[in-house]
């Protein structure tokens, strides 16, 4: 019998992939990537969505995408953005709501995975940086997987390109193929048990 898989992905704009003419973001590459189970995925995006509402919020969002039945493997993708830079949260602020929904989930046995805000405007690279680093700890204090892509991404030709080509720090069809590169290569398919076709 093929395994069922259910997974919940929580974030912003970016994870629904605004901006990408293929209209499949980054998460529509990744589940197209994992074969060999049955994947259900429910992107539940709020744009312009800081941590705090994010936190606020996900729980009881989360809990209708859920199902009693055992059988089921359900999952929780935690996708970061940059809006806490431009609400002025510090990232104290910003480390304890990703804490809090990590500490949830666990308690509720959902397992995690966290991707990280990607780069935007160069003049938010220093403190992009500084909350990109702040929520890996909070992720590695917890042993839950994070994949960094601020800094693979900062300097990247492509990546400043798409952003460049809509003007509103959006990525489009290379920006998001190069996201989910990075997070199927940050362990994604160890996270869920399954064997990396790239190994």
């Amino acid at each position: 019998m093929t395994r069922k898989l259910r997974i919940c992905v929580v974030g912003d704009e970016l994870a629904a992939g605004v901006g990408d003419p293929r209209a499949l973001g980054w998460v529509g590459r990744v589940v197209a990537r994992t074969t060999e189970v049955d994947v259900e995925h429910y992107v539940l995006a709020v744009p312009g969505e800081t941590s705090t509402a994010l936190s606020a919020r996900w729980e009881r969002e989360v809990e209708p995408r859920l199902t009693a039945d055992p059988d089921v493997d359900q999952r929780l993708v935690v996708a970061l953005g940059r809006h806490d830079l431009a609400a002025g949260h510090s990232v104290a602020r910003s480390r304890l709501n990703l804490a809090n929904v990590l500490d949830v989930a666990e308690a509720r046995h959902l397992t995690a995975f966290v991707v990280g805000p990607p780069p935007g405007a160069p003049t938010d690279d220093e403190r992009l940086g500084d909350l990109s680093r702040a929520y890996g700890d909070v992720a590695q204090r917890r042993r839950v997987p994070y994949v960094e892509t601020f800094a693979p991404l900062v300097h990247h030709d492509q990546w400043r390109a798409d952003l460049a080509g809509r003007g509103d720090d959006l990525p489009q069809q290379a920006g998001y193929g190069l996201m989910a590169w990075l997070v199927l290569h940050s362990g994604w398919h160890r996270w869920l048990g399954l064997a990396d076709p790239d190994a």
